[in-house]
C-alpha cells in the first residue's frame, strides 16, 4: 500500500456505489475509502473492438479498494501497459476506474463515473 492509502476508518464509503448508467452494484458501504489522486481516465464509452481511444480526462476524486474481491459487480480490461481498466460488468460501460498491476492491492474508481446511494 501507498502513502497515499489511509485507514478504512477514516473516509470510507457510508453508502453503496453503484453503475452511474444501469445501478448495479460496483462496491458495499464501507468497503473503500476516498482519497484524492490524480489519473488520466479515457472518456467513458461502451465496449467496443476499439476499447479504449486516446482522448482523457484527468481526475483526481478516487474511492480506493485494496482487494479485488471486493467489488460486488466489477469487469477489467486487458492490459494497457501496466493499466487494467475497470468497467461495469453487467452493462459493459466504462472505464469507471483503473488498476496498476505494479502494485497488486490498489483499485481506484473514479467518484464522478458512479453514483453514490
Amino acid at each position: 500500500m501507498t502513502d497515499l492509502a489511509i485507514s478504512l476508518g477514516d473516509n470510507s464509503n457510508e453508502k453503496e456505489i453503484v453503475c452511474s448508467f444501469c445501478g448495479s452494484k460496483v462496491l458495499k458501504a464501507h468497503a473503500c475509502y476516498f482519497l484524492n489522486k490524480s489519473f488520466p481516465l479515457p472518456h467513458m464509452k461502451v465496449k467496443s473492438e476499439d476499447s479504449y481511444n486516446s482522448q482523457v480526462e484527468y481526475l483526481s476524486e478516487y474511492w480506493l479498494v485494496n482487494d479485488m474481491m471486493t467489488f460486488e459487480n466489477v469487469g477489467f480490461s486487458h492490459n494497457v501497459g501496466t493499466i487494467k481498466y475497470l468497467a461495469c460488468a453487467d452493462c459493459e460501460i466504462g472505464p469507471i476506474g483503473y488498476h496498476d498491476t505494479q502494485v497488486p492491492n490498489e483499485f481506484y474508481v473514479a467518484v464522478s463515473r458512479v453514483k453514490y446511494v
